[in-house]
């Protein structure tokens, strides 16, 4: 007789069980241990699991926005902006220093020399394509990095220094654009916002780093001091037209670099998301 009532005993629960909607699982419970030698367990999915995937999420979030603002900077559609906000700023640096950066500008490249490939030039060589110089033919990176990617007021001062050290690196994908453009008969224009102060550092720069050969330096002259960006280019290019150049592609980080009155009969804008010039 005792066997049998022990048998019950065991099988009582499976009845219970199937007594209950066949299709519901009875909820187990999840013990975790803890990890630093502490004797009660806890059940998994606490506040500390909770507040890890909020965090994960928020920088998610974060990273999303931040993506949003690069992308309405590069369309120009914030409208003036001085730096970039103090929560995109790590965004800003990953964005410069990763491989997107490089794809960007590789693809810009690409998409500028399939044009140029495709003009048919007069041949009287009066066909020009402009180049605009910072963060298009050079890159000054090394400075931005150590002035928070743009994240910092812009020195003028400061910045200044780092063009008299020459030492700014070629945008690779730019160099063998304009090595291209030249090669196809394009006369080459460089037109840049730094002051007629710094020819000698621009051109020893633009020359170590492997620039050749251009036709025009274009530099701010002392009556181009407080135009803004937009205003300079557009006469600059002006200019151009007067003596005779046909303005067939133009090249900048900046949309000063590339709109106004005079434009280029295609333009190619660089990516840029550490500072705004308008």
């Amino acid at each position: 007789m005792k066997p049998l009532l022990l048998l019950f005993l065991l099988f009582l629960p499976l009845f219970s069980i199937a007594s209950q909607d066949p299709h519901i699982l009875p909820r187990p419970l999840i013990l975790e241990l803890p990890s630093h030698g502490g004797t009660e367990p806890s059940i998994a999915g606490s506040a500390g699991g909770e507040a890890e995937e909020e965090g994960e999420e928020s920088a998610e979030l974060r990273r999303l926005r931040c993506s949003s603002w690069r992308f309405a900077a590069e369309a120009n559609n914030l409208g003036p902006w001085k730096t970039v906000p103090a929560d995109c700023a790590g965004y800003v640096r990953e964005f410069m220093t990763g491989r997107a950066y490089k794809s960007d500008l590789e693809i810009v490249a690409q998409s500028a020399a399939a044009y140029a490939r495709s003009v048919r030039l007069a041949g009287d060589g009066m066909d020009v394509w402009v180049f605009d110089v910072d963060e298009t033919l050079l890159s000054n990176l090394p400075y931005y990095a150590d002035h928070g990617y743009g994240h910092e007021l812009f020195d003028a001062h400061e910045f200044d220094k780092w063009v008299e050290k020459s030492i700014a690196p070629a945008i690779q994908s730019s160099l063998k654009l304009y090595e291209e453009v030249r090669a196809l008969g394009f006369k080459v224009f460089l037109l840049t916002g730094r002051s007629e102060g710094h020819r000698t550092f621009t051109v020893e720069n633009l020359k170590k780093v492997g620039f050749q050969d251009w036709d025009r330096l274009i530099l701010r002259g002392p009556d181009d001091r407080g135009k803004p960006a937009t205003m300079f280019k557009s006469e600059k290019r002006r200019e151009m037209e007067v003596d005779g150049y046909r303005i067939l592609g133009n090249s900048g980080d900046q949309w000063s670099d590339l709109l106004g009155s005079s434009l280029s009969n295609r333009s190619f804008k660089l990516p840029n998301p550490m500072y705004y010039i308008p």
